[in-house]
């Protein structure tokens, strides 16, 4: 295999080991959407700004006199070597001799933060789905505040969620969390309006929280659901009297929120996402936006302020002792994000995976990838902003598609995935950012590791202390010999529950479907589940889920979790990856309100199952 100077492989291996060739038309595509000039379709990318990595304790040297300005404002001169001692951040180095731009040095651990006596299990949650008596039709934070704490009195000490971040605010509203206007902030739908100030005193809520309730209770309805808390969000902002915390956080996150907000007030006048505003509003350092936030200043600060409450109710909620928050591997090309930093995204081209054993026809995410060479230009700015929002309450990251840092399979404007092709970053590089914002937070980071994987970067993630993602049902060896430096699980939101896939009703809806299922794939990890639980093969759907978890336990990873989709026995995976409309993709409510888990049986069973395992699992393999 070769790669180009735009970073483009020549091809790829499937699973199989078949050797798929990337054709010139795409080398071509994919060139011209990072911005190769069609006057010289051979060359290569721009230069761009230098970045140097560093880790903490090296020495390196420099050519000639320099000055060097740490994160902090620090100036510091520089003959010939850089001082050994300096802090991790993200510096500016510039050379005295000529007028050369600043080179961004980065003084990186080079390893993420990961207590060594790490031990614990607990659930993954899809948040949205896990409703209670109180919420509005969809799990919010107050939710996620009763979640915490039931697991934390069980023993738990992770709370795994669904991505939080934000959509845009439109009347229709995305369904998927991995499809998000933003990676930086959250999603209002997430409020819990009876906790937000002046909440108590305000009319009329209870007529809209009856409203929300009442809406369709087999499938999640955001539309309405969002409709009506932004009228109770509108009405409690117009009696908002001012909060010191509030100004802090305003202060705290300048002008990145102020640009948020501001793109979130444009996207509700135009009622659309930037690619359809008027052209003086296409790009967010025009004069007409900035005379567009002036003259919209309160409605830009409501939505500062949103964010600010979904802050509060985070911390109220525990998260930072308990949640694995989700990062999502990109962001809609019509929203915040994409818009804030349009310069860096790859334009016309979408991110997905090729075909393999359970996805036949590939994948098209519908993601725009960061442009390799115009990310490093940037200084890994985007990446570490966007890394740094999702810790910011958490006590770990799991990081979806983690293979993104070193490879993503682009496929060109107008094609299918079978068109794609992989392009690289410059994996050690963005692995370095990773864990320098990891160390900075305090918080573990897990890889999803999953799909299409090439050999080295599994031993890549080990060195830089990312736990890699185990699910029980692609392992051929059984849970307590999995690595100690893992997330073990047996599902993820992409695939078969326990219940769906012991019961075949998994198999069936992709038959239904017409998604050509791998039906040989499919009875491996059900024989896969039967061996490793010891269930004969006519065991009861209910005794499949319990052995399933107990085995789960036993796993010397440093941290299990089991889906509350399992623990409460449904059937239906929350995404059918190929499907849009024919399945109720990320809107599938839990049968049950967690205000009744405890009168659930299965739910107790499953939770001592995990507990038996973790007591007998060995302390390390």
């Amino acid at each position: 295999m070769a790669t180009d100077d735009w970073g483009i492989d020549d091809g790829y291996s499937d699973v199989s080991g078949g050797w798929h060739p990337v054709s010139p038309e795409t080398v071509r595509a994919l060139r011209q959407a990072m911005g190769a000039s069609s006057d010289d379709p051979d060359g290569g990318p721009p230069a761009g700004r230098a970045v140097q990595i560093m880790r903490l304790g090296d020495e390196a040297t420099v050519d000639g006199p320099a000055e060097l300005t740490l994160e902090d404002g620090t100036v510091l001169p520089v003959e010939h070597r850089l001082p050994p001692d300096l802090p991790l951040g993200y510096h500016d180095l510039r050379p005295l001799d000529g007028d050369g731009e600043a080179a961004r040095l980065i003084v990186s651990p080079g390893r993420c933060h990961l207590p060594p006596d790490l031990s614990a299990w607990g659930l993954a949650v899809q948040l949205y789905a896990a409703r209670s008596e109180s919420s509005w039709g969809m799990g919010d934070l107050g939710d996620l505040k009763q979640l915490i704490d039931w697991s934390r009195d069980r023993g738990a000490g992770v709370l795994a969620v669904n991505p939080l971040h934000a959509a845009a605010p439109l009347p229709r509203q995305q369904p998927s969390p991995y499809f998000p206007s933003s990676r930086r902030w959250h999603n209002p739908l997430y409020l819990r309006i009876e906790a937000v100030p002046g909440a108590a005193r305000e009319p009329g809520l209870a007529e809209l929280a009856a409203e929300a309730r009442a809406l369709d209770a087999e499938r999640i309805d955001r539309d309405g659901i969002w409709a009506r808390k932004l009228a109770a969000l509108e009405r409690l902002w117009a009696g908002f009297g001012g909060d010191a915390g509030f100004e802090r956080f305003l202060a705290e996150h300048g002008a990145d929120l102020t640009d948020y907000a501001t793109y979130c007030a444009l996207a509700e006048h135009h009622g659309s996402g930037w690619r359809s505003w008027p052209t003086d509003q296409r790009r967010p350092d025009a004069p007409a936006v900035a005379r567009f936030a002036e003259e919209h200043a309160d409605r830009v600060r409501f939505h500062a302020w949103l964010q600010w409450l979904l802050d509060e109710q985070l911390v109220a909620a525990g998260a930072g002792d308990m949640l694995i928050a989700d990062l999502a591997v990109g962001v809609d090309p019509d929203g915040a994000d994409a818009w804030l930093w349009q310069d860096v995204f790859a334009e016309g081209v979408r991110v997905g995976a090729p075909p393999d054993e359970f996805n036949t026809q590939g994948q098209d995410w519908g993601l725009p990838p960061f442009v390799p060479w115009a990310l490093r230009d940037a200084g890994y700015e985007p990446l570490a902003r966007t890394v740094r929002a999702s810790l910011r309450r958490a006590r770990g990251i799991r990081i979806d598609h983690v293979m993104g840092l070193f490879r993503l399979f682009w496929i060109p404007p107008g094609n299918g995935p079978r068109s794609g092709g992989y392009v690289r970053y410059v994996d050690d590089e963005l692995l370095d950012v990773v864990a320098l914002e990891s160390v900075r937070a305090g918080a573990f980071v897990v890889g999803e590791d999953l799909g299409t994987i090439e050999h080295r970067v599994r031993e890549a993630l080990h060195q830089a202390g990312v736990l890699s993602y185990r699910l029980l049902w692609f392992e051929s060896q059984p849970p307590r010999d999995y690595p100690r430096q893992a997330l073990a699980a047996v599902t993820t939101h992409d695939l078969a529950t326990v219940a769906g896939l012991w019961t075949g009703s998994d198999l069936e809806d992709q038959r239904r479907l017409d998604l050509h299922p791998n039906e040989e794939g499919t009875v491996a990890m059900r024989d896969r589940l039967r061996a490793v639980a010891g269930l004969a093969d006519e065991a009861p759907v209910d005794d499949a889920i319990v052995a399933a978890h107990r085995a789960l336990g036993e796993a010397t990873s440093m941290i299990v979790t089991a889906t509350l989709d399992d623990l409460v026995g449904e059937q239906r995976r929350p995404n059918m990856p190929g499907t849009t409309d024919a399945w109720p993709n990320w809107s599938i409510p839990l049968p049950v309100s967690i205000d009744d888990l405890d009168d659930q049986p299965l739910v107790g069973l499953v939770v001592e199952a995990l507990q038996a395992g973790r007591t007998a699992a060995p302390a390390e393999s």
